[in-house]
């Protein structure tokens, strides 16, 4: 049975202008089904363009990326189907309903509309939505325009959620309530992959976290094998990253 997410070799290089830039330099790793993995890295590191590059929105240079052993680039359309993506920026129509919103991703995904509207009045209660599908999405608070990605990226039931900062800019309450959503959706069965820079937040949620860093994995480890000396997953990252805690 293959893995839910297979990294191999990837390359991903950009040009402008005469100017190329290796943003993935050859990064290999796997996400287990059911797993909860972090993938952690620095601002430029190559984290955005590793999951572009999963989701479909960046052409890989080279290498391969199978989704629950579909190519992302031969089989686009299943290995699609499988993934869920929260992007950090909302990349929303900011004037739209969460119901309208929900709705038109569902069937984007081809889900018929009895199924449709079901799945959403599910993800809507699952995510603590029903006072605010009626409300513009830029009316809501942060916390919930988030819940609103999330609901985005679950609407049609992807074995893969990737999470791009999905708590950021949230405050502490609505921080914890989304990390214990999180931890339901994952004893569940769906595989997560987040991306996130509050190291509080990996330590907390993961079960595995990769650090990658100038477009390589520098580090692929258990969060047990991570803090079995005593140190946290922060005092792990800023060593990977060449920084030294205050």
């Amino acid at each position: 049975m293959p893995p839910a997410l297979e990294v191999q070799n990837l390359i991903k290089k950009y040009k402008s202008k005469g100017f190329e830039k290796v943003a993935v330099n050859d990064v290999s790793f796997e996400v287990k089904r059911g797993e909860f993995f972090g993938f952690l890295g620095p601002n430029g590191a190559g984290k955005t363009s590793t999951i572009s590059c999963i989701t479909g929105t960046a052409k890989i240079t080279s290498g391969t990326i199978k989704v629950f052993g579909y190519d992302v680039v031969e089989d686009y359309r299943e290995a699609r189907k499988k993934i869920g993506i929260a992007p950090q920026e909302f990349n929303i129509d900011i004037f739209a309903k969460p119901k309208d919103i929900l709705y038109f991703v569902a069937g984007y995904f081809g889900i018929p509309k009895k199924e449709r509207l079901d799945r959403i009045d599910q993800v809507i209660k699952d995510l603590g939505l029903e006072s605010y599908t009626d409300r513009k999405f830029m009316e809501l608070s942060g916390g919930y325009k988030r819940r609103v990605m999330l609901a985005r990226a679950m609407v049609h039931d992807p074995d893969l959620l990737i999470l791009d900062e999905p708590t950021a800019g949230v405050d502490v309450e609505l921080r914890h309530d989304l990390w214990r959503i999180l931890t339901e959706l994952n004893k569940k069965g769906k595989t997560i992959l987040l991306t996130t820079h509050y190291l509080e937040e990996a330590q907390r949620l993961c079960d595995r976290i990769g650090i990658i860093f100038n477009g390589k994995v520098v580090s692929l480890e258990s969060k047990a094998e991570l803090i079995k000396d005593g140190k946290s997953i922060e005092d792990h990252y800023l060593a990977q990253v060449g920084a030294k805690p205050n």
